[in-house]
Formats: structure tokens, sequence, C-alpha cells
């Protein structure tokens, strides 16, 4: 994976995560989907950025997924996930795929 940048990697980990937990009816297994992404997109942000951007990155993913649960009572779920996916995407395509 080592040609997929963290943008994608961190997006797909949220739009998918609550796909599978959507579409199988089991939450558990989406946030193993979300973990598994995560993970992948953390060890690209400390390879490409080094530790303090993973970490922050790493931060700004996991409060993505939490506040998309709020943002879905305003807008819905699937606007919320989408626009939470985009910021993590943003933010790892200035921090950490951007640089090359």
């Amino acid at each position: 994976m080592a040609g997929i940048p963290t943008s994608v990697v961190a997006a797909a980990g949220l739009v998918g995560g609550y796909g599978v937990a959507r579409w199988t009816k089991k939450r558990p297994l989406g946030g193993v989907a979300l973990a598994a992404a995560g993970a992948v997109a953390a060890r690209g942000w400390q390879q490409k950025a080094g530790t303090k951007a993973a970490a922050a990155l790493s931060g700004a993913y996991v409060a993505a997924f939490a506040g998309s649960h709020p943002l879905a009572k305003k807008i819905g779920a699937w606007p919320s996930v989408f626009a939470v996916a985009g910021g993590v995407a943003l933010a790892s395509w200035a921090v950490a795929d951007r640089r090359g």
C-alpha cells in the first residue's frame, strides 16, 4: 500500500468503517475496518511526516469519528461521514502527502 496516499486511506477508513457497520448491522465489524485503516494511515503519517504529525493526525482521525455522530443528527449520517472524511483527507494531504 506504499503507493496509496494516506489521505485516501484515512478517508476510506472513515467511510468504509461506517459502511461496513451499516450494511452488516454489526457495529464492531465497522470498528475493525475503521481501526485497521487508521493504523495503516498512522504508519504512513509517521513515515512521511514524523511522530508528532502522526499523533496529531491520529487524533484528528479519532475526533472525526466521534464528531461525525453529533453532526449526523444535524445533516444526516452519510453527509456527516463524507464531511469528516473530507476534513481528515485534507489535513492528511496537507501534513503528510503533499510532501511527496
